[in-house]
């Protein structure tokens, strides 16, 4: 038995303050404790900040981590609702601060210091 998804895309939100200029790492983001909204969907948003051990090593699933564990900013909304899903690690460029779903706790700034987030 097969499984149908139909998939609505629109426009992307963009994080980013300066779009010329970031460094993207490749992630598998983890569906642990992220909860369906109204559609029935997990999404996990673009702006979400990240960390879990990610970077030394890719197998590991990254998790929402806004404390002094952050590695990075996630660039695009990544549904996890069959699961882990892959996405977009931002660890280096200018973010505006406005778009973030969650404002970054001043130990998440002072980890991601190859990121500026800028108002």
């Amino acid at each position: 038995m097969s499984k149908f998804v139909q998939t609505d895309y629109g426009n992307r939100k963009q994080i980013l303050k300066f779009p010329d200029h970031y460094v993207n790492l490749a992630i598998t983001v983890s569906d642990a404790g992220v909860t369906a909204g109204p559609d029935g969907k997990k999404i996990v948003p673009a702006g979400t900040i990240m960390g879990g051990g990610v970077i030394n090593d890719p197998t590991v699933l990254a998790v929402k981590s806004n404390d002094a564990n952050a590695e990075g900013v996630l660039f695009n909304d990544v549904d996890v609702t069959f699961g882990p899903a892959p996405g977009a690690l931002l660890i280096h460029g200018f973010i505006d601060r406005a778009k973030l779903p969650e404002a970054p706790t001043a130990d998440a700034v002072a980890a991601l210091n190859q990121i500026k987030f800028i108002a």
